[in-house]
C-alpha cells in the first residue's frame, strides 16, 4: 500500500516543480508576444455594474493562456514516468508509471484535445478579428458544438471500449443506461465546461479545480484505480504551480486552454471512477457559478428584464455588493476543500 501512495504523491511533486520551473520561460513568451484579449468585457454588451467592478486595464494586459503550464507540466511528468519505466525496465520503475490504456489514456487525450481546442479559441481572442476574437454569442455556440463531438467521441469510448454502460447511484445500486451513456455523458461534459465561467477573479479557478482534483484522486485511490488516482493528483499538483503565480495580483490567465481541457477531463474523471452523481457535490463551487448564470438568464427573460442577481455569475454579485476579491477567492477555496471533503466521504460510504 505504502508503494501505490509514492505512485500518487511522487509524480505529484514532479509536476509542481516542473511547472514552477516551466513559468519563468513560458511567462517571458507570453509577455513578448503579449498573449492578452484585444477586446475587453467593458463594450456595449457590459452592465454599468460590472463596468464598476471591472479592470480593463488588467484583462487588456495579462496574459490568458495560462492553462498551457498546467497541461504541459501534467503531460511531461507522465512521459517522464513513462520513460523511465521503459530506459530502466524494472519492477518499480514499471510501477510508478501511470499511463494505462484502461485507465488514464482516455482522461489524458481528453486534457490534450481539450486544452489545445481551448488554446486556439485563446488564440483566436488574442490575433484574431471581427465577432470571434470579441468571443460572440455564435463563437460560444460553435464552442458547444466542438465539445459535443469530442465528448460525442469519448462517451462512444466509454460504451464500446470500456463496456461502460451504467453508472452508481449512491446508496442505490446501478442504473443500467446501455448505449444512452453517450448522450448522458455528453449533457455531463456540457455542464462541468459551463462551470468554468468562474475563471473571473485571480485565483479563483484554480484554487476551486485543485480541491476538485484533489477529491477524485482521493475517490480513484479508495476504489484502488491508482493509476487515475495519480494523474488526478498530478493535475492537482500542476494546477497549484499556475495557482502560485495566478494569485493576486494574476501573472496571467488560466484561459480556456486550462478551462476547457480541465473541465472535460473532470467530466471524463467522474465516470472512471463511477462517481457522476457525486461530482456536483465535490465540484459545488462550480454548478453554483454556473447555475448563477442560468438563473439570471431565466430571472431577466421572464421578469421584465429584472435580475435576480447584480451580476453573473455568482463571484461577481460578491464583488458588485462590495466584497473585496480576496474575501471571494479565500470563501470559495474553503466552501471548495469543505464539499471535496464531504464528495470523497459520500463516493466511499455510498458503495
Amino acid at each position: 500500500m505504502y508503494f501505490n501512495l509514492i505512485k500518487v504523491f511522487l509524480p505529484t511533486a514532479a509536476a509542481f516543480f516542473l511547472g514552477l520551473f516551466f513559468t519563468p520561460v513560458a511567462t517571458h513568451f507570453f509577455y513578448k508576444y503579449k498573449m492578452w484579449k484585444k477586446y475587453g468585457r467593458n463594450g456595449v454588451t457590459a452592465s454599468s455594474d460590472f463596468s464598476k467592478i471591472h479592470n480593463q486595464d488588467d484583462e487588456l494586459k495579462t496574459p490568458r493562456v495560462g492553462g498551457v503550464i498546467i497541461w504541459l507540466a501534467v503531460l511531461s511528468t507522465m512521459l517522464i514516468f513513462y520513460s523511465l519505466s521503459i530506459l530502466f525496465p524494472s519492477d518499480n520503475a514499471s510501477k510508478l508509471n501511470f499511463l494505462s490504456r484502461g485507465q488514464t489514456l482516455i482522461p489524458l487525450f481528453t486534457l490534450l484535445v481539450g486544452s489545445l481546442l481551448g488554446l486556439w479559441d485563446d488564440l483566436i481572442q488574442i490575433y484574431g478579428t471581427g465577432k470571434f476574437a470579441r468571443d460572440d454569442k455564435s463563437w460560444r455556440k460553435w464552442k458547444v458544438f466542438i465539445i459535443t463531438l469530442m465528448s460525442l467521441f469519448i462517451g462512444a469510448w466509454f460504451f464500446y471500449k470500456l463496456d461502460i454502460t451504467s453508472i452508481h447511484i449512491p446508496f442505490g445500486g446501478e442504473l443500467y443506461l446501455g448505449v444512452l451513456i453517450i448522450p448522458f455523458f455528453i449533457v455531463v461534459a456540457l455542464a462541468t465546461f459551463s462551470g468554468g465561467v468562474i475563471d473571473g477573479v485571480d485565483g479563483l479557478a484554480g484554487g476551486v479545480l485543485a480541491s476538485v482534483f484533489g477529491a477524485y484522486s482521493a475517490i480513484a485511490y479508495a476504489n484502488q484505480q491508482i493509476d487515475i488516482a495519480a494523474f488526478s493528483a498530478v493535475i492537482t499538483g500542476a494546477i497549484l504551480a499556475f495557482l502560485w503565480f495566478n494569485i493576486p495580483p494574476a501573472r496571467f490567465y488560466m484561459g480556456e486552454t486550462g478551462i476547457m481541457g480541465l473541465t472535460i477531463t473532470l467530466a471524463t474523471l467522474a465516470f472512471l471512477t463511477d462517481s457522476v452523481l457525486i461530482l456536483p457535490i465535490v465540484a459545488l463551487p462550480l454548478v453554483a457559478t454556473s447555475l448563477s448564470v442560468i438563473l439570471q438568464i431565466i430571472s431577466k427573460k421572464w421578469r421584465n428584464g429584472k435580475r435576480l442577481f447584480k451580476l453573473a455569475p455568482l463571484h461577481h454579485h460578491f464583488e458588485a455588493i462590495g466584497w473585496s476579491t480576496y474575501k471571494i477567492t479565500m470563501r470559495y477555496w474553503i466552501l471548495s476543500i469543505v464539499f471535496a471533503i464531504i464528495g470523497i466521504i459520500l463516493a466511499i460510504v455510498s458503495r
